[in-house]
Protein backbone atom coordinates (compact mmCIF):
# COMPACT_ATOMS: atom_id res chain seq x y z
CA UNK A 1 0.00 0.00 0.00
CA UNK A 2 1.07 3.65 -1.05
CA UNK A 3 2.25 6.28 1.73
CA UNK A 4 0.27 8.74 1.75
CA UNK A 5 1.97 12.36 1.91
CA UNK A 6 0.86 16.15 2.42
CA UNK A 7 3.66 18.60 1.39
CA UNK A 8 3.94 21.65 3.30
CA UNK A 9 5.24 24.93 1.46
CA UNK A 10 3.56 23.30 -2.11
CA UNK A 11 4.48 26.16 -3.78
CA UNK A 12 8.04 26.71 -2.73
CA UNK A 13 10.68 25.49 -4.65
CA UNK A 14 11.56 22.12 -2.88
CA UNK A 15 7.87 21.81 -2.35
CA UNK A 16 6.74 21.71 -6.57
CA UNK A 17 10.03 19.30 -6.81
CA UNK A 18 8.73 17.20 -3.78
CA UNK A 19 5.04 16.54 -5.76
CA UNK A 20 7.01 16.04 -8.99
CA UNK A 21 9.12 13.50 -7.92
CA UNK A 22 6.45 11.94 -5.66
CA UNK A 23 3.88 11.63 -8.91
CA UNK A 24 6.83 9.48 -10.55
CA UNK A 25 7.26 7.30 -7.16
CA UNK A 26 4.93 4.03 -6.91
CA UNK A 27 5.50 3.57 -3.55
CA UNK A 28 3.77 7.55 -2.85
CA UNK A 29 0.28 8.82 -3.01
CA UNK A 30 0.26 12.67 -2.85
CA UNK A 31 -2.96 13.62 -0.76
CA UNK A 32 -2.31 16.89 0.20
CA UNK A 33 -0.31 20.53 -1.33
CA UNK A 34 -0.29 23.02 1.80
CA UNK A 35 0.32 26.65 2.23
CA UNK A 36 -0.08 28.95 4.61
CA UNK A 37 -3.27 31.48 4.19
CA UNK A 38 -3.17 34.87 2.35
CA UNK A 39 -0.39 32.51 -0.12
CA UNK A 40 -1.22 33.76 -3.92
CA UNK A 41 -1.31 30.20 -5.22
CA UNK A 42 -4.17 29.15 -2.93
CA UNK A 43 -6.47 27.07 -5.38
CA UNK A 44 -3.93 26.29 -7.96
CA UNK A 45 -4.03 22.63 -9.07
CA UNK A 46 -0.24 21.36 -7.53
CA UNK A 47 0.34 19.30 -10.47
CA UNK A 48 0.27 22.23 -12.53
CA UNK A 49 2.07 24.37 -10.29
CA UNK A 50 5.15 21.67 -10.52
CA UNK A 51 4.65 21.38 -14.54
CA UNK A 52 3.36 17.67 -13.95
CA UNK A 53 -0.19 17.67 -15.63
CA UNK A 54 -3.29 18.72 -13.33
CA UNK A 55 -3.27 16.23 -10.21
CA UNK A 56 -6.94 17.25 -9.23
CA UNK A 57 -5.50 18.62 -5.76
CA UNK A 58 -5.52 22.28 -5.18
CA UNK A 59 -3.07 23.93 -2.89
CA UNK A 60 -4.88 25.16 0.43
CA UNK A 61 -4.17 26.08 3.76
CA UNK A 62 -5.70 22.87 4.87
CA UNK A 63 -7.04 19.42 3.74
CA UNK A 64 -9.10 16.95 5.11
CA UNK A 65 -7.71 14.52 3.32
CA UNK A 66 -6.20 11.35 5.85
CA UNK A 67 -2.31 11.25 5.51
CA UNK A 68 0.79 9.18 6.94
CA UNK A 69 3.35 11.57 6.76
CA UNK A 70 3.82 15.41 6.09
CA UNK A 71 7.28 16.86 4.42
CA UNK A 72 7.50 19.92 5.62
CA UNK A 73 9.99 22.88 3.72
CA UNK A 74 8.40 26.12 4.70
CA UNK A 75 10.18 28.26 7.21
CA UNK A 76 10.35 28.07 11.29
CA UNK A 77 6.83 29.49 12.01
CA UNK A 78 5.52 27.26 9.64
CA UNK A 79 7.20 24.20 11.20
CA UNK A 80 5.36 24.95 14.21
CA UNK A 81 1.89 25.69 12.09
CA UNK A 82 2.32 22.08 10.70
CA UNK A 83 3.70 20.57 13.34
CA UNK A 84 0.44 21.15 15.64
CA UNK A 85 -1.59 19.70 12.56
CA UNK A 86 0.44 16.49 12.57
CA UNK A 87 -0.31 16.05 16.66
CA UNK A 88 -3.85 16.98 16.03
CA UNK A 89 -4.03 14.31 13.16
CA UNK A 90 -1.78 11.54 14.82
CA UNK A 91 0.55 12.00 11.52
CA UNK A 92 4.59 11.30 11.02
CA UNK A 93 6.31 14.58 10.12
CA UNK A 94 9.52 15.54 8.36
CA UNK A 95 11.16 18.66 8.61
CA UNK A 96 13.30 19.80 6.02
CA UNK A 97 13.35 23.34 6.78
CA UNK A 98 16.06 24.77 9.09
CA UNK A 99 16.64 28.19 11.17
CA UNK A 100 14.94 27.37 14.05
CA UNK A 101 15.44 28.94 17.38
CA UNK A 102 16.34 27.07 20.59
CA UNK A 103 12.88 27.37 21.81
CA UNK A 104 11.39 26.21 18.28
CA UNK A 105 13.73 22.86 18.82
CA UNK A 106 12.79 22.08 21.97
CA UNK A 107 9.21 22.34 20.48
CA UNK A 108 10.05 19.74 18.33
CA UNK A 109 11.76 17.62 20.47
CA UNK A 110 8.68 17.67 22.83
CA UNK A 111 6.50 16.65 20.35
CA UNK A 112 8.08 14.11 19.05
CA UNK A 113 7.57 12.46 22.38
CA UNK A 114 3.53 11.88 21.06
CA UNK A 115 4.08 11.27 17.43
CA UNK A 116 6.77 10.01 15.09
CA UNK A 117 9.48 13.21 13.42
CA UNK A 118 12.18 12.81 11.16
CA UNK A 119 14.42 15.89 11.01
CA UNK A 120 17.44 16.62 9.44
CA UNK A 121 18.93 19.70 8.09
CA UNK A 122 20.12 18.04 5.20
CA UNK A 123 18.23 15.45 3.35
CA UNK A 124 20.81 14.11 1.03
CA UNK A 125 22.20 10.57 1.36
CA UNK A 126 25.32 11.79 0.40
CA UNK A 127 25.78 14.49 2.96
CA UNK A 128 24.82 12.25 5.73
CA UNK A 129 27.18 9.83 4.69
CA UNK A 130 29.44 12.75 4.99
CA UNK A 131 28.66 13.37 8.34
CA UNK A 132 29.89 10.33 9.85
CA UNK A 133 32.72 10.15 8.01
CA UNK A 134 33.50 13.98 9.25
CA UNK A 135 32.36 12.58 12.94
CA UNK A 136 35.36 9.61 12.32
CA UNK A 137 37.48 12.03 11.09
CA UNK A 138 37.09 14.24 13.71
CA UNK A 139 37.87 11.49 16.16
CA UNK A 140 40.77 9.89 14.17
CA UNK A 141 42.71 13.30 13.68
CA UNK A 142 43.82 14.58 16.74
CA UNK A 143 43.66 18.82 17.53
CA UNK A 144 46.56 19.28 15.91
CA UNK A 145 44.78 19.26 12.54
CA UNK A 146 42.97 22.66 11.99
CA UNK A 147 39.26 22.43 10.85
CA UNK A 148 37.62 24.75 8.78
CA UNK A 149 34.16 23.85 6.99
CA UNK A 150 32.78 26.37 4.26
CA UNK A 151 29.38 26.32 2.70
CA UNK A 152 28.03 28.18 0.19
CA UNK A 153 24.09 28.41 -1.11
CA UNK A 154 21.67 31.04 -3.39
CA UNK A 155 21.20 34.35 -2.50
CA UNK A 156 17.72 33.91 -1.36
CA UNK A 157 19.09 31.56 1.76
CA UNK A 158 17.92 33.54 4.79
CA UNK A 159 19.68 31.35 7.37
CA UNK A 160 23.78 31.25 8.11
CA UNK A 161 25.53 29.39 8.72
CA UNK A 162 23.50 26.74 7.06
CA UNK A 163 21.89 23.99 9.03
CA UNK A 164 23.90 21.46 7.44
CA UNK A 165 27.20 23.24 7.85
CA UNK A 166 26.17 23.40 11.79
CA UNK A 167 25.75 19.43 11.45
CA UNK A 168 29.06 19.17 10.31
CA UNK A 169 30.32 21.39 13.17
CA UNK A 170 28.38 19.07 15.11
CA UNK A 171 29.58 15.66 13.52
CA UNK A 172 33.09 16.70 14.25
CA UNK A 173 32.94 18.28 17.77
CA UNK A 174 31.25 14.86 18.64
CA UNK A 175 34.44 12.91 16.99
CA UNK A 176 36.49 15.67 18.98
CA UNK A 177 34.50 15.77 22.54
CA UNK A 178 37.06 15.26 25.45
CA UNK A 179 36.16 12.57 28.16
CA UNK A 180 35.19 15.21 30.63
CA UNK A 181 32.71 16.76 27.68
CA UNK A 182 35.05 19.59 26.55
CA UNK A 183 34.78 20.06 22.95
CA UNK A 184 36.71 22.21 20.25
CA UNK A 185 35.88 26.62 20.55
CA UNK A 186 34.14 27.38 17.22
CA UNK A 187 34.83 31.05 15.53
CA UNK A 188 32.48 32.54 12.29
CA UNK A 189 34.14 33.92 10.04
CA UNK A 190 37.56 35.93 10.98
CA UNK A 191 38.44 40.12 10.85
CA UNK A 192 40.50 42.25 11.80
CA UNK A 193 44.00 41.26 14.26
CA UNK A 194 42.60 37.85 15.21
CA UNK A 195 45.66 36.20 16.63
CA UNK A 196 47.22 32.97 15.99
CA UNK A 197 44.83 30.45 15.34
CA UNK A 198 44.05 28.64 18.56
CA UNK A 199 44.59 24.85 18.93
CA UNK A 200 41.40 22.28 17.96
CA UNK A 201 39.44 25.62 16.74
CA UNK A 202 36.70 25.03 14.07
CA UNK A 203 36.34 28.04 11.77
CA UNK A 204 32.92 28.43 9.58
CA UNK A 205 32.73 30.77 6.98
CA UNK A 206 29.53 31.10 4.59
CA UNK A 207 29.09 32.06 1.08
CA UNK A 208 25.56 33.24 -0.62
CA UNK A 209 26.11 33.50 -4.12
CA UNK A 210 23.99 33.44 -7.23
CA UNK A 211 21.41 30.24 -7.74
CA UNK A 212 23.84 27.89 -6.02
CA UNK A 213 22.06 24.82 -4.58
CA UNK A 214 24.78 23.70 -1.78
CA UNK A 215 28.37 23.19 -1.21
CA UNK A 216 29.51 22.19 1.67
CA UNK A 217 33.66 21.31 2.51
CA UNK A 218 35.44 20.32 5.45
CA UNK A 219 39.17 20.53 5.63
CA UNK A 220 41.52 19.05 8.43
CA UNK A 221 44.75 20.59 7.66
CA UNK A 222 48.06 20.31 9.82
CA UNK A 223 51.69 21.11 8.92
CA UNK A 224 52.34 18.69 5.95
CA UNK A 225 49.36 17.76 4.92
CA UNK A 226 45.44 18.55 4.42
CA UNK A 227 41.98 16.37 4.16
CA UNK A 228 39.12 17.69 2.57
CA UNK A 229 35.38 16.37 2.40
CA UNK A 230 32.97 17.68 -0.18
CA UNK A 231 29.65 17.84 -1.60
CA UNK A 232 28.15 19.31 -4.30
CA UNK A 233 24.36 19.19 -4.71
CA UNK A 234 23.65 19.48 -8.71
CA UNK A 235 20.09 19.88 -8.04
CA UNK A 236 17.52 20.15 -5.36
CA UNK A 237 16.23 16.67 -6.40
CA UNK A 238 18.92 15.15 -4.40
CA UNK A 239 16.91 16.91 -1.29
CA UNK A 240 13.85 15.68 -2.60
CA UNK A 241 14.39 11.85 -3.16
CA UNK A 242 15.83 11.62 0.72
CA UNK A 243 13.23 13.60 1.82
CA UNK A 244 10.75 11.01 0.02
CA UNK A 245 12.82 8.35 1.48
CA UNK A 246 12.79 9.32 4.65
CA UNK A 247 8.51 9.64 4.64
CA UNK A 248 8.51 6.01 3.26
CA UNK A 249 10.44 5.24 6.06
CA UNK A 250 8.91 7.17 9.28
CA UNK A 251 5.62 6.39 8.45
CA UNK A 252 3.86 3.81 10.55
CA UNK A 253 6.97 4.07 13.39
CA UNK A 254 6.43 4.42 17.14
CA UNK A 255 6.85 7.97 18.34
CA UNK A 256 10.28 9.65 18.52
CA UNK A 257 12.75 11.60 16.83
CA UNK A 258 14.46 10.59 14.26
CA UNK A 259 17.40 11.49 11.81
CA UNK A 260 18.56 10.40 8.59
CA UNK A 261 20.70 8.64 10.33
CA UNK A 262 18.19 6.49 11.57
CA UNK A 263 17.31 5.80 7.68
CA UNK A 264 20.47 5.23 6.23
CA UNK A 265 22.23 3.03 9.12
CA UNK A 266 19.98 1.49 11.67
CA UNK A 267 20.12 -1.54 9.93
CA UNK A 268 24.49 -1.32 9.62
CA UNK A 269 25.58 -1.53 13.15
CA UNK A 270 29.28 -0.21 13.41
CA UNK A 271 28.86 1.62 10.15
Amino acid sequence: MAVRIAVAGAAGRMGQRITALACEDSELELVAALEQAQTQTLGVDAGELAGVGSLSIPVADKTDATFDALIDFTLPDGTMHWLEVCQTRNCAMVIGTTGHSPEQTERIRQSSGSIPILMAPNMSVGVNVMLRVAEMLGRLLDPSYDVEIVEAHHRFKVDAPSGTALALRDAVAEGRTNADGGGPSVVYGRHGETGARPLGEIGMHSMRIGDTVGEHTVSFGTLGETVTLGHVAHSRDTFVLGALRAAKWIAGRNAGLYSMRDVLFSNQPGV
